[in-house]
């Protein structure tokens, strides 16, 4: 498809009330449904080819409403934990490569800062720069817990609001800076690799993002940049361990300094990825 064509399609969403439609989506996907819901579980898994028996849960109708089917647990030990750095998630690898300067690379012809995806917080963003990144795309038929990709230990998280796009491929393609005009969550950690930064983004009927020390943080009222810090360095989350979550889905782009790591050489842009798989060593 044509970068024009791109375009076009993608002008209807400039046009939508994306806060209202995504607000409505929060409430509809918590409302129980009585007999209909488990028809359109089944309906959702069928059309997704979604394998149950890897969830803790197997039984469609076990869920009563469709952001607790959505955010489903996995079963122990359907995810393996490799060694290394690993996906935080399962989903399909948007980018993944150097940070230039402070540029991130998100799709041919578009590029956008390291300072503005972290919400104007310098002192934050900066120790990303010339470093590494990858963008990692959760789809509907994904899992949509996110872990830890190595032991961390939480010191900020800055919640940014904006837009919300839709972040699929053909968006991603044809929204400038896409990344950094959606509302967001940035997670930093402190890491034996140094600083890591797991940016979780929102989307165009998530209904709202969580972590595990704060809670669900979006939906926000205040559309401010909010910024928490968490210096008592209590906030510790073991590698493979639940870190947060997105009530319906959305992207994951994670962020390590200058020469702490390197990306194994099969994983590129497209490329297919689970969590607890090694993408860095």
């Amino acid at each position: 498809m044509s970068d024009k064509m791109d375009r076009w399609l993608t002008l209807p969403q400039y046009l939508l009330p994306q806060h209202l439609l995504s607000k409505g989506m929060y409430h509809l996907t918590r409302t129980p449904l009585g007999a209909p819901m488990p028809w359109l579980i089944k309906a959702f898994i069928k059309q997704y080819g979604i394998d149950m028996q890897q969830y803790a849960e197997p039984n469609p109708t076990a869920y009563p409403t469709f952001n607790q089917f959505f955010t489903r647990a996995l079963a122990e030990g359907a995810r393996p934990i490799e060694k290394g750095v690993v996906s935080p998630v399962d989903g399909a690898i948007s980018q993944i490569g150097s940070i230039l300067g402070d540029k991130i690379f998100q799709a041919k012809g578009h590029n956008f800062d390291l300072n503005t995806l972290f919400g104007g917080k310098t002192a934050l963003a900066k120790p990303f720069e010339q470093g590494l990144f990858t963008t990692i795309y959760l789809s509907p038929k994904d899992y949509h817990r996110i872990h830890m990709p190595i032991d961390g230990t939480a010191t900020d998280m800055i919640y940014v609001p904006g837009r919300l796009f839709s972040v699929n491929p053909r968006t991603t393609r044809a929204v400038p800076g896409l990344f950094a005009r959606n509302e967001r969550l940035v997670c930093v950690f402190d890491t034996v690799l140094g600083p890591m930064a797991m940016v979780l983004v929102g989307a165009i009927f998530v209904g709202s993002m969580e972590t595990i020390w704060q809670g669900e943080v979006t939906p926000n009222q205040k559309k401010q940049v909010e910024h928490w810090q968490m210096p008592d360095s209590t906030e510790i989350v073991s590698k493979g361990e639940e870190m947060g979550r997105f009530n319906m889905g959305s992207t994951v782009i994670m962020l390590f300094g200058k020469e702490m790591m390197q990306w194994l050489p099969q994983w590129q842009a497209g490329s297919n990825v689970r969590l607890g798989e090694q993408l860095a060593k």
